[in-house]
């Protein structure tokens, strides 16, 4: 039977280059593409690259879990993750006679229960809920993630941490930057400032300088993904600060470009396709042996080490 698997989609990490290819194959030569949040299109069905902004032409994927499994997968795209916007999602789905259901809700006021409620009958999944909740899901520890590069600063010596972190009504940006805060208590350090981002690479440009302005005095600076880490680095270098030897600076996500950034950035790895993968076969199983548990399976982030980290005050 033909799988159609509702992504309601609402995510920054997959959104860095406005749209986002969700990496499964559904035809031969065939992709999805989700459009950014607000665009008139719900779901786009690209069978080629051509008209496609060249930052989106990446490479046809390969052996996929929703293909393998003999599934097809469609996308609908919500403005605003909320019950009535993922409900008005649902019905528009449901006339596709939906085997199950994926949804991407990274922010609070989400309930489970409430949700499934509106279609029981149609296994659902969730990804990026929030960690440790009761849910069938699949999530990237994100706390994980904010140790990580909090600690790989400290052991490089640095004592004086500040932050850019995401919007704190996201689950992502809670965890990181909770995390952030910890991390550095366990070690004795007192916090710096800690600035709210928008996950735009303008927004940490903005956020950086005003940072900057006000007299902040760190030399590690912790940014809550990499698109807003890449305008923190413009804006530390138009203060005549070098990076690393100035200021050390660590994004989230890892995306294709962080390798090319100037310096390259250490960020953090979260694998978006093993995320999707792990997330299309707890669903099939869903769907196929409705005895499966419901669980939340959980991925670990993987820290990246590159050119923009060093010990202060390095030559």
């Amino acid at each position: 039977g033909a799988l159609r698997i509702f992504l309601a989609r609402h995510h920054p990490e997959l959104l860095e280059h406005r749209q986002v290819d969700v990496g499964f194959d559904i035809a031969r030569d065939a992709r999805i593409a989700v459009p950014v949040p607000g665009a008139a299109e719900v779901a786009a069905l690209l069978d080629d690259a051509e008209g496609v902004h060249p930052r989106l032409a990446q490479p046809h994927r390969r052996q996929h879990a929703a293909k393998a499994a003999g599934y097809d997968l469609i996308v609908s795209n919500i403005t605003q993750p909320s019950r009535d916007s993922i409900r008005a999602a649902m019905e528009r789905l449901g006339r596709w006679l939906v085997d199950g259901m994926i949804l991407i809700t990274p922010v609070p006021g989400i309930d489970y229960a409430d949700i499934a409620g509106l279609h029981p009958d149609t296994p659902l999944v969730f990804l990026d809920a929030a960690l440790g909740s009761n849910t069938p899901s699949v999530v990237v520890d994100q706390g994980e993630g904010g140790r990580l590069v909090t600690q790989h600063l400290i052991d490089l010596g640095h004592t004086v941490l500040c932050e850019i972190s995401g919007p704190l009504h996201w689950f992502g940006a809670v965890a990181r930057h909770e995390s952030w805060l910890d991390t550095l208590r366990r070690a004795g350090l007192t916090p710096g400032f800690s600035i709210q981002g928008d996950w735009t690479a303008l927004g940490g440009y903005q956020t950086a300088h005003r940072l900057l302005e006000n007299g902040a005095s760190f030399t590690a600076l912790v940014v809550g993904n990499d698109q807003m880490a890449i305008g923190a680095m413009r804006a530390i270098r138009e203060r005549g600060l070098r990076i690393p030897e100035d200021i050390s600076i660590v994004g989230f996500d890892d995306v294709p470009e962080a390798a090319c950034f100037q310096p390259p950035l250490t960020t953090v790895r979260q694998d978006f396709d093993v995320l999707g993968k792990q997330g299309i076969d707890y669903l099939v199983q869903r769907i196929e042996k409705p005895e499966t548990p419901i669980e939340q399976r959980v991925i670990w982030p993987t820290l990246i080490v590159r050119a923009s980290t060093a010990p202060p005050g390095s030559p």
